[in-house]
C-alpha cells in the first residue's frame, strides 16, 4: 500500500503519454491524407487547409509561393492564390512548371512515393483515392506529377516519367480535353525517350579521388561528387562525351564536409554541355597541440572497446 502513490504518478504520466501519442498518430494520418489530396485528387479545401497550416494564413503562404518562384527563375509566373482556381493576376507558363517540377523531383524525390499512388482509401476504406493522372497506369515509367483544370485555363498536366536512367518532363497548358491533355503529354516524353539518352559517369556521393590536405589531423579526405554526375545526350552521341576532373591540389585544413574541392566538366565536341561540383566527403580539423591529444585519445579509446 505504501507504493500506492507512486504507482498513480506513474499510471498518470503513462496514460498522458498514452493521449498524446495518440493525438500525435492521429494528427500524422490526417496530414498524410491531406497531402495525398492536395497531390492525387487537387482538392482545393485540402491545399488552403495546408497553406494555414504551414504558414499561418494562405496570404502569407502565397508570398513564400512568390519568394520560392523567383529564386527558381519562374519570371512568368505570378500566385494570387495557394491552390490555382483562376483569379486575376495569377499567371504562369510552361516553362516555368517545369523547373518547379524539376526542382520538386530533383530536391525531394521521395514525392514519387505519393504521386504514383493510383488508388488508395481513407478513412478506414470508407472513402476511395483515385489520381487524376491517368498516365500513371498507361505510360511505362511514369512518377507523376500533377494535374489542374480550371474554366480559363482548361486541362493542364506537368507528366513525369524516367526510363534507364533518363527522367523526362512534358508540361500540357490549355488541352481542350483531358484526354488531349494525357495525349500530347505521351507525344512529348515519346519524342524525348526515343531522341535521347543519360550517360552517367557516377552517382551523388560516389567517390571521385582522395585528396591530400595539408597541416590537418588528417593527411587525405575523400572527394565525392555532390549531385548525380550525368548528361543527357541526344542519342548516337553517348561516346563522344568527356568528363575532365579538376581538383584542388592545395587543400590546407581545416576542411569542413561539403566544402567544393573541385568541379567535373563535361564537353561535346569541346563545348561544355554540364558541371557537377566535387566536394569533400569529411572534416578534417586543423593540427595542434589541442586537436592531435584529443585524437590520439580518441583512437585509443576505440582500441581499448
Amino acid at each position: 500500500m505504501d507504493d500506492f502513490p507512486k504507482n498513480i504518478k506513474k499510471l498518470k504520466k503513462t496514460l498522458i503519454l498514452a493521449v498524446f501519442l495518440k493525438v500525435f498518430i492521429i494528427n500524422f494520418f490526417l496530414f498524410f491524407n491531406v497531402f495525398q489530396l492536395c497531390l492525387n485528387c487537387t482538392v482545393y479545401d485540402c491545399t488552403m487547409a495546408m497553406a494555414e497550416y504551414l504558414a499561418g494564413s494562405e496570404e502569407a503562404f502565397v508570398e513564400r509561393m512568390n519568394s520560392r518562384a523567383k529564386e527558381l527563375g519562374m519570371n512568368d509566373t505570378n500566385f494570387v492564390n495557394c491552390h490555382g482556381i483562376d483569379e486575376d493576376g495569377h499567371v504562369t507558363s510552361a516553362y516555368d512548371i517545369s523547373l518547379m517540377s524539376r526542382e520538386l523531383l530533383t530536391k525531394h524525390p521521395e514525392i514519387t512515393n505519393y504521386t504514383t499512388i493510383y488508388m488508395d482509401s481513407l478513412r478506414d476504406g470508407k472513402s476511395q483515392l483515385v489520381n487524376t493522372n491517368k498516365l500513371l497506369r498507361t505510360y511505362n515509367g511514369c512518377t507523376g506529377l500533377k494535374t489542374g483544370s480550371t474554366g480559363l485555363a482548361l486541362y493542364n498536366l506537368s507528366a513525369s516519367a524516367t526510363r534507364d536512367d533518363l527522367s523526362l518532363i512534358a508540361v500540357i497548358m490549355h488541352a481542350p480535353s483531358t484526354a488531349v491533355r494525357f495525349a500530347e503529354a505521351r507525344k512529348l516524353l515519346d519524342y524525348g525517350f526515343s531522341n535521347y539518352s543519360a550517360v552517367s559517369f557516377g552517382k551523388s556521393g560516389d567517390i571521385v579521388s582522395t585528396v591530400e590536405v595539408s597541416k590537418g589531423i588528417s593527411k587525405t579526405v575523400d572527394a565525392v561528387y555532390e549531385s548525380s554526375a550525368s548528361v543527357v545526350i541526344k542519342k548516337g552521341l553517348e561516346t563522344s562525351v568527356n568528363q575532365t576532373i579538376t581538383l584542388d591540389n592545395n587543400l590546407e585544413a581545416p576542411i569542413v564536409k561539403g566544402q567544393k574541392i573541385g568541379t567535373a566538366t563535361y564537353t561535346l565536341n569541346d563545348e561544355v554541355i554540364a558541371t557537377v561540383n566535387i566536394i569533400a566527403n569529411g572534416d578534417v580539423m586543423k593540427s595542434g597541440f589541442v586537436n592531435i591529444t584529443s585524437n590520439l585519445y580518441s583512437k585509443w579509446f576505440k582500441l581499448m572497446r
